[in-house]
């Protein structure tokens, strides 16, 4: 009497082959057990909402006044490409608010009538988006 587990009667025989189709392809035949997101970019929306803005603060006059006062006196050195370090508010793309971002670059041109400064490395800021000037 043989065993449940001895399958010597049928271990060398071929497997047998279809007649009237071929066999998937062995990617193809993967790809049907590969993960399923029923909700495709639900995650990236969860994430885009749980993601924190600051609101964009507004100067008193005081404020103002001594950051044009620093632009004039940049201004008159504006040829010598001063090196400068602002704190600048960048409003987000997808969102209401934005950040604040402080870096330094030289200074290589002041546009009173754009209202911005543009630095050497490219990098434009509006003078309504400044928030200190060093």
């Amino acid at each position: 009497m043989s065993s449940i587990h001895d399958y010597s009667d049928i271990i060398d025989i071929p497997r047998p082959e279809p007649r009237f189709h071929q066999r998937m392809p062995l990617p193809d035949r993967a790809a049907q057990f590969a993960p399923f997101a029923a909700l495709t970019g639900y995650s990236e929306v969860i994430n885009e909402a749980g993601r924190y803005t600051d609101e964009k603060r507004q100067l008193d006059d005081r404020e103002k006044e001594r950051i044009n006062r620093k632009l004039n006196a940049l201004q008159s050195r504006i040829k010598l490409q001063p090196y400068v370090t602002v704190t600048c508010f960048i409003p987000d793309k997808h969102k209401n608010g934005g950040s604040y971002l402080t870096f330094s670059g030289n200074l290589k041109k002041i546009d009173t009538y754009e209202k911005r400064l543009t630095f050497a490395n490219g990098m434009n800021v509006a003078f309504d988006d400044i928030l200190a000037l060093q």
